[in-house]
Parts: structure tokens; C-alpha cells; sequence
């Protein structure tokens, strides 16, 4: 039976209001009306305490792979719970977290054998850059220590995983932050005339290659700039979350492993939102052919079921801790917890025995052209991504690619455009992280229903936002 919140929702309200303290959120905006309040999901849909459905098209928050409800997930977890609630693996290991390494090992790409247990993924990016700056200094290369990213990338809100993000608006009420990281440009091809500053063009596959590996040898400028002895890791999503989902152009990953090896740096996939099925394969790398020294994974790990993180490092990054007196003196309470272990090896149960990956790949055509329908309406200028993971750019002028001013953001994005499809029945993003943008990250279960059903509730919302520029 469903919790009925309806006797006590003027309560709920206000203690919400008085008492939680939501995550990125102005809070302000709730003043006049009521705090959302989310009691149930199942499947592909979630449930507010008024019982109206939503499509959840953000899987969560790029989460919920398998989809809401999953009873196996709940009783794997209860499972657990009663036989061993909590043991660190400080010096100490469980059953589980033994039999995830190895599961994750197993699919992890070449020599990724090694894998360190976190409670999410910002923490699982902290871990790659200490373990950078540690095994440089372990190897007799102590000033190597600087780390490279990408413009407008985010990697998390911890100090070191901040630091690293791309985004300044993000950063400056938090700064001094960590020092040392430096950015370059992204693989956003839509405006890549303007990122190159006219010099590369893109209007055909070519011309997109060209881009791409234009972006990728701006890592190596960066690493002279700074000095090769200095720079320890490059840090990089396989396809750039904010923003609005960039895509790398053909040649892209493969020249930044042929820059990371020239320069003896350490080329980190920054997968927490692209690994276990969100671009059709368990990890990013896989999907597009190439060998990362790290990966950092969270989120689809465990579907959200239970908070689980890992870094996965190759066999040569353990090697100097395995000396007689070494280790890695960094570690969480929570890392690798019994629970959520015993509930990522259920939630892999899944992957396997329903062919998530498969579906992905089969649907993700359909789903690109579904979203690309919407090109006919003037204010969709991009409809980009892989797998399913898709951004829509919206513009001011299709023609020139013109983008909102701040104005129009706050206006259109954020007061109409966010507001207009939750109460449509669609939970997504609308961001302007960068240039204004739509996010869709659904479950992995999802089919041509559920993207018939998001291009509908996309088109009603912005052909108003249309006639609203």
C-alpha cells in the first residue's frame, strides 16, 4: 500500500523548510510554494506525495540504470544488513567487496585490475589524484603533481574534485582551492568555430576529425606550458556531462593516450556518470577504444540503491605500494560498505540477465532520432550525446547560434522552460552550465514509449518557450 502523506503534508512542508538543507538549490524559490516532495518510483516513472507520476528522464540524477522499484535490490541489501551491516576495509575485508573488485576488474579495460572502494564519485576522483601525486613521488618524480581538465567539466564539489571542475561559477565562492590544475578547451563541436577562434570549421565529418584532434593537442600545449615534470594526470569524461553531453570527435581519445604516454602522464576516464550502461557499454573507455591509466565510477554502479564509489587503477599504479612498508594512507569510513556491495553485484545481476547493454545499444538510434524531431522548432539549435545520455542546446538564433543572455536564462531556462516540464510529467535538466541546455539521461530499461513520451512533453514546453524569446 502506498504511504499517504496528504493528513500530515502542511507539516512535512514546514519541516522541510525549516530543516533540510537541499543540494544545489535556491530556496528561495520554494517562499511562495511548496518543496517537491518524491515518495515512490517504479520503473521508469516516480510518484510525487500528491500521487502524480513523473517520467523520470534524469535516471535520478544519471543513477537509476535498472530502473526504480527493483525488489532484488532491496532484499540483496536487507540480506546483507542482517548478516554483516558494516565492516571497513581497513586493513580487514568482507566477501563482497572481494567478489565486486574482481566483477569489476573483470570488465574494466587491460590492466585496470585494481580497484579502490569509495562512497561516491566525487570522492572516487579525490582518490585518483592522490594516488597520481602518490605514485609519482614513490617513483623518484616528486614534482609531478599538476593535473589537466577540461573547460566547463564538472568532477565533483570536494575540495581536490572542485578544483579540477572547468566551471568558475561554480568554484569562486569556495576559493583558494586546491592549486595546480589547468584547463583546457572541450570537444564541443557545435561551436567548435568559436572555441578554435575561426580555425576550424565544422561542416562535414572531416572538418570534425580535424577538431578533435586540434582539442586533444591542446593537452599537450598545456603539459609544455606547465612543464612535463610537473604535470601528474589529465583528468577527462568520455563524454562531457556539462555543458550539455560532448561527444568525442573520431581520433580524439586515441591522440590524448598517444599525448598521456609521450609525456608520462596518467590519462584518468572520469566515468562516474558514463560507466555501467549509460553510453551501451560498462565503461566509457570500452565504448571508444582506449586504455585509461584510472577510472572513477559511482552512480550506476549500485542504480542509487545504496551510495558506492570506486577508483580503478592499473596494475602499475599498485605496483609501488606493494613494497615492503609502502601504502596508500587515504581511505573512507563507508568506502566499499558490505551493503552496497552485496547490492552492486545484485544490480550487475541485472545487467546481465536483462541485456541493458544491449538495449542501449539497439534503442540509442531510435532515441537520438526521436529527441531530433524537435530540430524543427527555432529555439533548439543542438541535439547531441551517445548512448542514452542527450543534450539539447537551445538557442536564441538558430542561424547564428546565438545563445540566451542572462536574462533570457533566468527567464525562459529557469523560470518557465525547468518549471514547465516537471509539471508536464517530465523530471530532467535545464542547465546553464555553459549554454543553456536540456539534459536526458533516462533508465537503462527505457524504450520508444518512454522517448515518444519525453519528445512530446519537450515539444509542448518549448514551442511556449519559443514565443517567449
Amino acid at each position: 500500500m502506498d504511504p499517504d502523506y496528504s493528513a500530515d503534508w502542511t507539516h512535512l512542508q514546514q519541516a522541510a523548510k525549516d530543516h533540510l538543507w537541499l543540494h544545489f538549490t535556491r530556496h528561495s524559490s520554494y517562499d511562495a510554494g511548496d518543496v517537491p516532495v518524491i515518495v515512490k518510483g517504479e520503473g521508469a516513472y516516480i510518484w510525487d506525495a500528491q500521487g502524480k507520476r513523473y517520467l523520470d528522464g534524469l535516471a535520478g540524477l544519471f543513477v537509476s540504470q535498472v530502473g526504480h522499484g527493483r525488489t532484488e535490490l532491496a532484499e540483496a541489501a536487507a540480506a546483507q544488513a542482517r548478516q554483516l551491516a558494516f565492516m571497513p576495509l581497513w586493513s580487514y575485508a568482507h566477501p563482497k567487496a572481494i567478489e565486486l573488485a574482481e566483477r569489476v576488474a573483470g570488465h574494466a579495460p587491460g590492466s585496470l585490475n585494481r580497484v579502490f572502494f569509495t562512497s561516491g564519485g566525487g570522492e572516487a576522483v579525490e582518490t585518483a589524484w592522490k594516488l597520481a601525486k602518490n605514485y609519482f613521488k614513490l617513483t623518484g618524480r616528486p614534482l609531478k603533481h599538476k593535473v589537466i581538465s577540461r573547460a566547463i567539466a564538472y568532477h565533483g564539489t570536494t575540495q581536490g574534485a572542485l578544483s579540477i571542475t572547468g566551471l568558475p561559477t561554480l568554484k569562486q565562492q569556495f576559493e583558494p582551492l586546491v592549486p595546480s590544475t589547468f584547463r583546457v578547451p572541450n570537444t564541443n563541436s557545435y561551436r567548435a568555430a568559436e572555441i578554435t577562434a575561426g580555425y576550424i570549421d565544422v561542416t562535414d565529418a572531416a572538418s570534425n576529425e580535424a577538431f578533435g584532434r586540434w582539442a586533444a593537442d591542446q593537452i599537450a600545449v598545456a603539459i609544455e606550458n606547465e612543464g612535463p615534470d610537473t604535470v601528474a594526470a589529465v583528468f577527462l569524461e568520455p563524454v562531457q556531462n556539462a555543458g550539455g553531453c560532448f561527444p568525442p570527435p573520431p581520433g580524439y581519445w586515441q591522440r590524448v593516450r598517444e599525448i598521456c604516454d609521450a609525456y608520462d602522464v596518467l590519462l584518468v576516464s572520469d566515468e562516474v556518470i558514463c560507466a555501467f550502461g549509460r553510453l551501451g557499454h560498462m565503461f566509457g573507455a570500452e565504448r571508444y577504444d582506449y586504455e585509461p591509466d584510472i577510472i572513477t565510477c559511482a552512480k550506476g554502479l549500485t542504480s542509487g540503491y545504496s551510495p558506492l564509489g570506486a577508483m580503478i587503477a592499473s596494475d602499475r599504479l599498485m605496483e609501488p605500494f606493494l613494497a615492503d612498508g609502502n601504502m596508500f594512507a587515504h581511505g573512507y569510513t563507508f568506502g566499499g560498505h558490505p551493503v552496497s556491495t552485496a547490492v552492486a553485484l545484485a544490480n550487475l545481476d541485472i545487467f546481465e540477465r536483462e541485456r541493458l547493454l544491449e538495449n542501449v545499444r539497439d534503442n540509442e538510434g531510435a532515441f537520438l532520432t526521436t529527441l531530433e524531431k524537435l530540430k524543427d522548432l527555432p529555439i533548439v539549435g543542438d541535439v547531441r550525446g551517445a548512448g542514452y545520455f542527450y543534450g539539447i542546446e537551445l538557442v536564441k538564433d538558430r542561424a547564428t547560434k546565438e545563445t540566451f543572455s542572462e536574462e533570457e536564462c533566468e527567464r525562459i531556462l529557469f523560470g518557465y522552460v525547468s518549471k514547465a516540464l516537471y509539471d508536464e510529467g517530465l523530471y530532467c535538466r535545464a542547465d546553464d552550465r555553459g549554454d543553456p541546455v536540456i539534459q536526458l539521461s533516462p533508465p537503462l530499461i527505457c524504450d520508444q514509449t518512454h522517448f515518444d513520451e519525453m519528445e512530446q512533453i519537450l515539444r509542448v514546453v518549448l514551442e511556449k518557450a519559443s514565443t517567449m524569446l
